[in-house]
């Protein structure tokens, strides 16, 4: 049995069994804690930014982006993948200015979270960025329509409460940078 923990798997045999941009899913056959060999399917992916950015009158700058797989325009924080490579903090800021045309004087992590890690590898790196001021210029990728605006965090809030702002990734780094922010030593 592989690994020191009794619960641990063992991976007897892995595969891609369907790859696209952006993610894979793995098949795996697997050995049990108790000796049962099944096989379990995961998606495996780039790890994530998430940022969080206040300008400096104290708005949040947000994105509205049409989602295909809910069929709706969701209202979110600015995220995206970390290139090969790339340092986190590098990512991050890259991503807030393509997406956004924003540009950060300081950025801050808050905090890692795997936000789905019964199914996928899925890393997602939340940070905090201050000072942020439009350059005019988003860089989009070809797959991405996105409007950008800004919003009261307490209204943000609100929505969240109301189930109005259902982006995971968004209420995980609002609800985070509230209880933890400032006791984090973050701004």
């Amino acid at each position: 049995m592989s690994g020191l923990d009794p619960l641990a798997w063992e991976t007897l045999e892995s595969s891609t069994a369907y790859s696209c941009p952006g993610f894979d899913v793995v098949n795996e056959r697997v050995r049990l804690p108790d000796g049962t060999e099944t096989e379990f399917d995961s998606v495996t992916e780039p790890a994530a930014v998430v940022v969080l950015g206040f300008t400096p009158d104290g708005r949040v700058v947000v994105i509205e982006e049409w989602r295909q797989a809910v069929g709706r325009v969701n209202c979110g924080l600015p995220a995206g993948t970390v290139e090969p490579d790339e340092d986190i903090e590098q990512a991050a800021r890259r991503e807030f200015e393509e997406e956004t045309g924003y540009v950060a004087e300081e950025m801050d992590h808050l905090t890692t979270v795997e936000p789905l890690n019964g199914l996928a590898d899925s890393v997602h790196h939340h940070f905090v960025a201050h000072g942020c001021r439009s350059t005019g210029s988003q860089e989009l990728d070809d797959n991405e329509s996105i409007r950008v605006d800004t919003a009261e965090y307490d209204d943000l809030l609100r929505a969240l409460a109301d189930d109005d702002l259902r982006d995971g990734r968004s209420a995980l780094c609002l609800l985070y940078y509230t209880r933890f922010g400032a006791e984090s030593g973050v701004p």
